[in-house]
């Protein structure tokens, strides 16, 4: 007998479930196991309609029917959501909760749900909205196998996944796999800002710069070369590749690189200490 799908609920209708559950239901997860609640009507409807869930305004009404709970509510309201979820949903210890929320420790959690409570901490990043992203994943002792399991396969929907082992494993993974989308970003804008420097309008200059960097992205995927050996390739000895790379090596990019990620470990222990 196929076994049926496990029900799972979200509390929160943003960007990132939207993109989630999209993921889910085209690849074959029945939408009515997947249950939404939000304040707003709009959102729920555009779920609806599109991927035929079940929606609610009641977090307690669709955590009820679920085995899994995805938390994705902004963290100032976290606190306040878990002790409402405690106050009116019974058998919660029974339930897995998946927080996608920023910067909340899972001991935190703790003394939201009680101590006894199973629970991941998720951070995807913001490709995962393209279904390109990079998700960290980190589970108290509470979590089974085969919840890991299940919850690897829903944010696999969105893109990659990498079980970490601690919060400070988590913490250094979101300022380099979380914050990295902006550090790519900030590079992309200076080529474009070169490009249009030296004659090329705004447009083609964005064009040249996404298509390099989509390009240098799908080799690296697809190589088994070190990247600093793929860059090694495309830098011709005397070369005018060599001589760019020569301008970054002495402006220092690999400690500049080094500066800027440890700035984002200090900043998300510094977050922590704010819940």
């Amino acid at each position: 007998m196929t076994q049926a799908p496990r029900k799972i609920a979200f509390i929160g209708a943003g960007n990132m479930t939207q993109s989630i559950v999209g993921g889910m239901v085209s690849n074959g997860y029945p939408g009515h196991a997947i249950h939404v609640s939000n304040p707003s009507a709009a959102k729920l409807e555009q779920l609806q309609a599109r991927w035929q869930v079940q929606t609610s305004h009641d977090n307690a009404e669709v955590a009820n029917v679920a085995e899994v709970i995805v938390l994705a509510v902004k963290p100032q309201l976290m606190a306040e959501v878990c002790q409402d979820l405690q106050a009116r949903v019974p058998h919660l210890q029974d339930k897995t909760i998946v927080t996608i929320a920023a910067g909340i420790r899972l001991e935190k959690y703790a003394d939201y749900l009680g101590d006894s409570a199973r629970v991941v901490r998720v951070m995807p990043n913001t490709p995962s909205l393209v279904g390109q992203g990079m998700s960290g994943l980190l589970a108290n002792a509470h979590v089974s196998s085969a919840d890991r399991d299940f919850i690897t396969s829903i944010f696999q929907q969105v893109g990659d996944t990498m079980w970490l082992t601690d919060e400070d494993q988590l913490d250094i993974f979101t300022a380099i796999a979380g914050s990295g989308p902006a550090y790519f970003f900030e590079f992309m804008a200076g080529l474009q800002q070169a490009a249009v420097t030296l004659g090329f309008d705004a447009a083609e200059a964005r064009r040249m710069v996404e298509q390099t960097a989509l390009g240098a992205a799908t080799m690296a995927i697809d190589s088994e070369l070190e990247l600093s050996e793929l860059r090694q390739q495309v830098t011709s000895k005397g070369g005018s590749t060599a001589k760019a790379i020569e301008v970054y090596q002495q402006s220092q990019l690999e400690q500049i690189s080094a500066e800027a990620v440890l700035a984002a470990v200090r900043r998300n222990q510094e977050m922590a200490k704010l819940f």
